[in-house]
Formats: C-alpha cells, structure tokens, sequence
C-alpha cells in the first residue's frame, strides 16, 4: 500500500482545496482524510474538513474536529472563528466568546470576529457587552452591514428604540432590499409608539420575504396595537405555517383570536398546549395563559421555561445595603398612569407611613401627563423614569439608592423588564397585583396574596413564598369619583353585565349567560365595546344560542367616573371564567354593583372571590358553572333578595376590610417589614 510522501500530500491538499472551493464537500472531505490518515496532526486538513462539518450541517463534529485542529496551532485566528461558529450551532454559547476572544486578540482588525462575538454576547443577553463588539466590527468595516443591523438589536434590548432605529436606517441604505432589518425597523418604531410607520416598514419586509417569520410575527404585535385582531391571527398563522416550532407563537394565535371572541377551534387549541408546556416547551408566555385555562400547576410550568429561556439569573442574591432609618420600597411598573393598576394603587402610595418607609416609583412605560400622573408623582418620596435604561442599569440603580425590597407591579403583563429583577434590583423582590400568577423565577421571593386567593393547597402552584394579607390583596382607592346624577337604563327589562375585556369571554361562559338570559324574559347583558370584531363575533353566537342579538347592548369606553356612574343602571354583574374581573369587579362593588362569581383554582380565576369574602359577600361566590347559573337565575327572579343584597353593599362599601385602605396599607407595611425581618410598627 503506498504511503503518500511530503511531495503527495502536498499533491493531495491542493486537489482537495480546489474541490472544496467549487463547493464539492464530500469528494474534498476524502482526501483530507487521505492526508489525516497518514498525517493525523496536518492542521490544515483537520481545519478544512472541520468545516466541511460545519457546512454539512453537523456543528457537534466540526467543534470537536476544529477544536483538535486548534491545539496544534493556536494561532490562527481564523479557525478559532470557524470553532466559534460551531460552537453557537450546538448551543455552547460561552465557549463561542473566549473562543472569539482569542480570533481577536490573533487579529485585533478582525471585524468578522468582532460582530460574530456580539451576536454570541447578544444571545447571552449580554447587549451593552454585544454593542461594543458592533461598534467595533463597523469602525473596522464601516459597510458591515449586518453589524449595523444587529447593533441596532442590541439597542432594542437595551430599550433605546432612537438609537436603534438609526441603526437600522444604516443598514438598509447600505443594503435596500434588507428584510430583517425592516422588521427590525418596524420593532423600533412601535417602541417609540409609531405604529402607522412601524406597520408600513413591516409590509415591506414582508414583500421582500414573505415566510420571514420574525416580521410576520413583529407585525402581528403592531396590528394587535391597532387592535386588528384579525389580521393579527392570520400573521401568526402563516408564521407558524412556515416555521410550526416557532417559540411562544402557538398560545397567541388562540389568544389573538379571544380577542375577537371567535372561538374556532379554542377546545382544541388549549388542549393541544398543556402536554408541550408541561414538558418545557416554548409555546406560550404566561400571560397567554390567563384567560385560556384555569390550571396554575401548568401556569407554573409556562412561567419556568420563559424565565429559563429568556430572564435566567444574572446576579447573585444582591448585597443588604448600608442602613438607613427607613425601608426603602422600590415599585417598578409601566403603569403610573391612567391604567388599572394606579387607579387601585393611587391611595396605598399616599397612605405610606413616611416615618418608617421611603417609596420610590421606577416608571419604564410612556410618560403620559394628566391628573393620574400628577398625583402619582406626588405621592412617591422620588419618581424615577428608567424606559430608556438597560435592565441592569436599572437593578444597578436600585442598589445604589439603596432599595431593601423591590416590588414587581407588571409581571407577565410586561414581560421585557423581568430583567431588572433578573439582575437583582434588590435583596428581597415581590411579585405583587399586576400580573395574576406566579413569576416562576428563582430570584422574586414572594407573592402578594391572601387566604382566598391562593389557599394552602396551592401553595404548591407558586414559586414564591406566598405572603398572605388578612384580608384582600388588593388595594383599593377610596377616593375614586363616581359621577353624580342618574344614569338612564339601558333597557326596560332586568340587566345583567360584565365590562370585561372581550378576551376574558370564554365559550363555556358565554353559553351560561345566553342560558341565563334564556331563563329571565326580557333581560339584556350589557357588555363592552372593545373592538368591532368581537361585537360582531358576540351578536352572532348569541343568536347561534337562540338569544335575539339585540339582547346583548355593548357600552363605549367612557371618563372612570362615568364608568363607575353607569354601574347604577345594571341590577347583577356577571363575572367572567377563568379569567375574573379584577379591578372591573373592585370597580363594581365600589359602585354599589353585587357580582356574581364562579371561585376557580388559578389565582386569575379566584381574584373576585377574594374581593367579595372582604367586601362581606361570600354568598355571591360559587364553585360550579351549574351553581353559577342556578344562582343569577334566582337572583333576577327574586327583587327583594337582590335589593337586600345591595343594601348589605351600601352598608359595608365603607366599613368591610375591601375599602379600608389604611387598614390594608398597615398589613402590607408589615409583610414588607416580615420579609427583612423587622418587627410590624
């Protein structure tokens, strides 16, 4: 058998070099392997078929093959590149940046390796780290177009849509036709809430690449701000037609589609998604959840694999910080607006008592003026505005003021910010009223609940260790304006309503009220307009049940203090399942509007039960759709039960646990103090 000589080899590679380059993979692999056989430590043949590896698409061979071939000669640069990019393909992200590193240090003017340690440090959500890296690969290369494209990601990230709109300017014009940075351009108008223009530049993208998934999905998010419900389904649909294992895209188009109360195939959707997510699969952010099934065990499940998937730790437990005479609360939310959450928080902020707590506001939504806003402003010791701020300048903020405990006011309701806690803005953080359900994260120690609300029994359910008010969790503002005067009846006969949003209308809800209205003649269910669509959607399922559709009166979105008036003119609210009323129900009963609930096992589907044990009502919670019915049914039929009912109200709205706002605030400052373990003032 001839052993080929120096003169062969030499021979050999050149022949395999030529067939490698005219993109002939398997014949070139054989005689690099002819040269490996005979010279097992020949670098280049090691390298070169490493990428073939690559190429062919096996990136856990090309890592182990490169990585031999790197021993031998550990400086050349572009082999520690090509070993970086088999490393991100296997997912062995961190071994791809020291891998880089070392292609950059060979070859400090290497902008290739440059932008692709960015996008490693950007898979790693490591966006300050992966801007420099951008910054630097187009110094080095200033046409780079894919360099100013994933810059301008990496400012997304780091919520600086101005920045990154302008990056993505750059590279367009570098390169017209550039579909992911269209999309990305459309990302970047809708943060600086731009919608018209964001849609315009995702239709773009989308001509020039029709199954580009990321712009359908990016679109559909633009189109659910406009409320196109519609159009935002069928976005989703051809997203996951291209690409059907495209994480957190399978819950929404069942939710985009609740939105609109079209309920095609909803049974079959929900049920398709409990075994993937039980087994950690990403098909849904938690929040989709809320109002598709009433099971915190999978709830639970949903929260974990998204924190694992996108907001893992990045900080150890944070330090104690130096003492201070008060404890410092931290409130991180978008929401210090005209929005529900400020409307139950608004008195709980002023009725801090300023001798024992400091309160500081992080606000990262929009700035929006107006009296909600003002009195906010004021009632915060200081009133920070972090939007623009990177989530761990954020967390680095809070620890430098100082703050002992911070308190998540958004939740999964926000999702893109769990990065602050995921940094550790704190020593002690609480998940607590803005999202109803567990975080799932390791680093939010505690969850605002009551006894109610999250029994002992589902303790289980809740990552946190779960604080238990004495009453309800929920805060209440007693200085809520009810518009004085009478408010005209919307119909003659008995009047049921529910002023949820349209999304929280389930099927199996809808049925029982079309039964309801079956049973009280001349009863209407008056509900509200949120969107044309589910108007439309709704008359037509309940003519479907044999209701005349002029039976279901939708009402505009009105001033609060003309919504909580219009209460007056309705005789029973019918909450909504698995979804409750939240602060919709705090609003009805502060109006002096009895509520009938069905008590689920998620803390979504328990809120108003809640809320009716402290404002002395348990008698309207029920445990069974047919109980459910039973009840209203009773209840419309029964005037002097219902006016005694209402009476009960009146006396309590003003003495029950529910309203007592001082009350409630002394119960929270004493958890607060529980979880650093000081004793209650």
């Amino acid at each position: 058998m001839h052993t080929p000589g120096s003169d062969d080899i030499a021979t050999l590679f050149s022949q395999a070099i030529t067939l490698h380059q005219a993109g002939e993979l398997q014949p070139a692999q054989l005689l690099y392997s002819r040269i490996l056989a005979t010279r097992p430590d020949h670098f280049d043949a090691l390298h070169l078929s490493g990428v073939i590896a690559l190429q062919s698409g096996n990136p856990a061979r090309a890592a182990e093959v490169i990585g031999r071939a790197v021993m031998i000669n550990p400086g050349f640069a572009d082999a520690f590149s090509n070993l970086d990019n088999a490393q991100l393909a296997i997912g062995a992200t961190e071994a791809a940046v020291a891998s880089y590193d070392r292609a950059i240090t060979l070859r400090p003017d290497y902008a290739d390796a440059c932008f692709n340690r960015g996008a490693a440090l950007n898979a790693l959500r490591r966006h300050a780290d992966a801007l420099a890296d951008f910054d630097r690969a187009i110094a080095l290369r200033p046409g780079f177009a894919e360099a100013h494209n994933f810059r301008g990601v990496a400012l997304l990230e780091l919520h600086r849509s101005d920045a990154a709109l302008a990056s993505f300017d750059t590279a367009i014009a570098l390169v017209p036709g550039f579909a992911i940075a269209l999309s990305n351009r459309g990302l970047a108008l809708r943060g600086l809430r731009r919608q018209t223009e964001a849609l315009a530049s995702l239709d773009q993208a989308i001509a020039l690449a029709p199954t580009l998934v990321d712009a359908l999905a990016n679109r559909a998010q633009v189109l659910r701000d406009l409320k196109r419900f519609t159009a935002a389904a069928a976005d989703i649909d051809r997203a996951l037609a291209c690409r059907p294992d495209q994480p957190y895209l399978a819950a929404l188009r069942l939710l985009d589609r609740a939105h609109i109360c079209d309920w095609t195939g909803l049974e079959e959707g929900i049920a398709a998604l409990a075994e993937p997510i039980r087994a950690g699969a990403r098909v849904a952010v938690p929040f989709q959840l809320i109002p598709l099934v009433d099971d915190p065990a999978l709830q639970r499940s949903a929260a974990e694999t998204l924190v694992r998937d996108r907001y893992p730790a990045h900080a150890p437990a944070a330090p104690a910080p130096p003492p201070h005479d008060r404890i410092r609360i931290g409130y991180y939310s978008a929401d210090f607006m005209e929005h529900a959450t400020a409307v139950l928080m608004a008195e709980l902020f002023e009725l801090h008592d300023r001798t024992c707590f400091e309160i500081i506001a992080f606000s990262f939504g929009v700035d929006a003026p107006g009296p909600t806003r003002d009195r906010l402003r004021a009632a915060f010791d200081r009133f920070i505005e972090v939007g623009p701020m990177a989530d761990a300048a954020v967390a680095a903020l809070s620890r430098e003021i100082g703050i002992d405990i911070a308190v998540d006011l958004k939740g999964f309701t926000n999702e893109e910010r769990m990065g602050i806690f995921a940094h550790r803005a704190a020593p002690v953080q609480v998940n607590y009223l803005g999202y109803p359900g567990t975080s799932g994260a390791p680093y939010i120690d505690y969850i605002i609940a009551d006894a109610v609300l999250i029994p002992e029994a589902m303790t289980e359910h809740y990552s946190e260790q779960v604080i238990r008010l004495p009453a309800s969790y929920q805060p209440n503002d007693r200085k809520r304006p009810i518009a004085p005067g009478a408010v005209a009846r919307v119909a003659e006969g008995f009047t049921f309503c529910c002023f949820n949003n349209s999304y929280k209308i389930m099927p199996a809800m809808f049925d029982a009220w079309m039964r309801i209205l079956h049973a009280i003649e001349g009863s209407v269910l008056w509900l509200i307009e949120d969107n044309d669509e589910a108007v439309a959607n709704l008359r037509n399922a309940a003519a479907e049940r044999g209701i005349a559709p002029v039976r279901l009166i939708f009402a505009p979105r009105v001033l609060l203090a003309d919504h909580l008036a219009r209460h007056r003119a309705a005789d029973l609210f019918l909450d909504s399942w698995p979804c409750n009323a939240h602060t919709t129900a705090s609003d009805a009963l502060w109006a002096g509007l009895p509520l009938l609930t069905l008590a689920g096992e998620s803390f979504a589907a328990r809120v108003a039960a809640s809320l009716l044990t402290a404002v002395g009502l348990p008698e309207l919670i029920t445990h069974s759709l047919s109980d459910y019915e039973r009840l209203a049914i009773a209840l419309a039929r029964d005037p002097a039960r219902l006016a005694a009912i209402r009476r009960q109200l009146e006396t309590n709205r003003m003495t029950a646990p529910l309203f007592d706002s001082v009350a409630h605030c002394r119960a929270l400052e004493a958890a607060y103090a529980g979880m650093l373990g000081e004793p209650a003032q």
